[in-house]
C-alpha cells in the first residue's frame, strides 16, 4: 500500500536522527519486481551484544538477529514481488526485523502488519516503510504467546527456524494467525532444524509445498527454501 510523502517528510528525518544517535547505520539498495528499494540497518549487529544484560538474556535468550538483512529475507522479498498477487490481501509478517519482506508486500498491494519481538527492530521497520513510501502497521508480537486476535490471509516469515525451542511455538502461532484457507510462506536457508519444523507442521495438520531458491550475492551463494503452508 503506497502512501503520500507528506508524512514521511515530517517524521523521516527525526527518526533517522534518533537512530543515528544510537547505532552505527548502513543503507543498502535492492531491486524487487523491477522497483528499487532502500533499507536502513545496523552496520555491525555483533556490536549490539554488549547492550544485552545478563538478566535480559536469561529471561528471553534474545539475540540481535533482527539487526541484519539475511539472505532468506532477500529471497522471500523477491518471491513476494515476482510470484504473488497481494492486492487487497491482509498480511502479517512475524520476525520482521528491519521490515524488508513486509515493505515489499505492502508495495505489492497488501495491507500489512509487521511484527517482531524486538521494539528496536520495529523502529527500523517504521523508518524503512517511510523511506520506501509504503504504509505499514508495526506491532510487537511474541510468537510464544500470541495475543493478536485478528486472523490474516497470508503470513510471511524469513529465517526464524534457528532455535529448536521456537519450532512448535511458531507452528502454533501460524495456526492462530491464519484465517481458514490462509497461507503461510516461511523462508529458511536450509537449516537442519527446518526438517523438524516441517514434521511438527505436518503433525498439526499443515500441508507443505517447498520452493527451492538461491540467493546470489554477498561472499557466496546461499540456498534458500520457501515453504508454503496450508491447512489440510
Amino acid at each position: 500500500m503506497l502512501v503520500s510523502r507528506e508524512g514521511e517528510n515530517l517524521e523521516l528525518p527525526l527518526l533517522y536522527k534518533a537512530l543515528e544517535a544510537e547505532y552505527d547505520l548502513t543503507e543498502t539498495h535492492y531491486t524487487f519486481g523491477g522497483h528499487s528499494f532502500s533499507f536502513l540497518s545496523v552496520l555491525d549487529s555483533y556490536a549490539l551484544l554488549d547492550r544485552i544484560s545478563p538478566e535480559e538474556f536469561i529471561k528471553d535468550e534474545q539475540m540481535p538477529y533482527w539487526a541484519e538483512i539475511w539472505p532468506s529475507a532477500i529471497t522471500l522479498s523477491s518471491f513476494i514481488a515476482d510470484e504473488l498477487a497481494l492486492q487487497g490481501q491482509r498480511v502479517i509478517e512475524i520476525g520482521a526485523g528491519v521490515g524488508m519482506a513486509s515493505i515489499v508486500a505492502a508495495w505489492n498491494g497488501a495491507n500489512v502488519l509487521a511484527t517482531d519481538y524486538s521494539l528496536e527492530a520495529l523502529r527500523f521497520a517504521r523508518y524503512n516503510s517511510l523511506k520506501n513510501g509504503v504504509h505499514l502497521a508495526c506491532e510487537r508480537l511474541d510468537w510464544r504467546l500470541v495475543q493478536c486476535d485478528e486472523q490474516f490471509d497470508l503470513l510471511f516469515a524469513a529465517d526464524v527456524l534457528y532455535e529448536r525451542v521456537n519450532l512448535l511455538p511458531i507452528v502454533t502461532a501460524i495456526d492462530k494467525l491464519l484465517k481458514p484457507g490462509g497461507v503461510a510462506y516461511i523462508a529458511d536457508p536450509r537449516r537442519r532444524l527446518a526438517e523438524q519444523f516441517l514434521e511438527l507442521a505436518a503433525e498439526n495438520n499443515f500441508s507443505i509445498t517447498s520452493f527451492p531458491k538461491k540467493y546470489i550475492g554477498g561472499s557466496k551463494d546461499v540456498a534458500v527454501n520457501i515453504f508454503k503452508m496450508t491447512r489440510q
